[in-house]
């Protein structure tokens, strides 16, 4: 199979699409950063579509698509927490994690012999809560007339987070207990 077909192209152009997003950020240009975080969540929904579709799902792709989103959002929570918009906590407590699944996948590697980690449903609602926050954030410096429900998305997306976080170390737990 093609490894650079039309999903993993547009996986890509999610991953070069980041440090635009970045400067827009720094630069104040929250205009073209809503409008570059909105090219990615587009990119980001065709890929996967057309590689159903298509049946051009690859292994590079399988890597890429998660790692794309994990760029977007470490920059993006890194960016609005050094800018005071996200508070720094949730930034941290959304990298804590994620270095902490990494870690867990190394050690699972070499303890169970097994690098298959596969998405939760819980892992896919905390990615989504995780980009509807920095969407609203978004839009709302566009548009300051939304409603404020900002800490409640942080709310949320802290305990979306942290379950998920918790989940997969249960599951990585019980896959070296096999």
């Amino acid at each position: 199979m093609d490894t650079l077909n039309i999903p993993n192209t547009l996986t890509i152009m999610r991953i070069l699409i980041i440090p635009l997003f970045a400067m827009a950020v720094i630069y104040s240009r929250y205009d073209y950063a809503l409008y570059l975080f909105f090219a990615a969540a587009i990119t980001d929904a065709l890929d996967g579509l057309i590689a159903r579709l298509t049946n051009q799902k690859t292994v590079l792709g399988t890597f890429l698509d998660p790692l794309a989103d994990k760029f977007l959002l470490v920059t993006s929570y890194i960016l609005f927490s050094i800018s005071g918009i996200i508070p720094t906590w949730l930034t941290i407590t959304l990298i804590s994690r994620d270095i902490i699944l990494v870690t867990g996948w190394v050690v699972l590697y070499f303890v169970a012999h097994t690098a298959k980690v596969e998405p939760s449903l819980f892992g896919k609602i905390a990615t989504a809560m995780q980009l509807i926050l920095i969407w609203y954030v978004l839009l709302n410096i566009n548009m300051p007339n939304l409603p404020g429900i900002q800490n409640s998305l942080v709310r949320i997306t802290t305990l979306c987070t942290v379950f998920s976080g918790l989940h997969y170390i249960y599951r990585g737990i019980t896959q070296t207990n096999a």
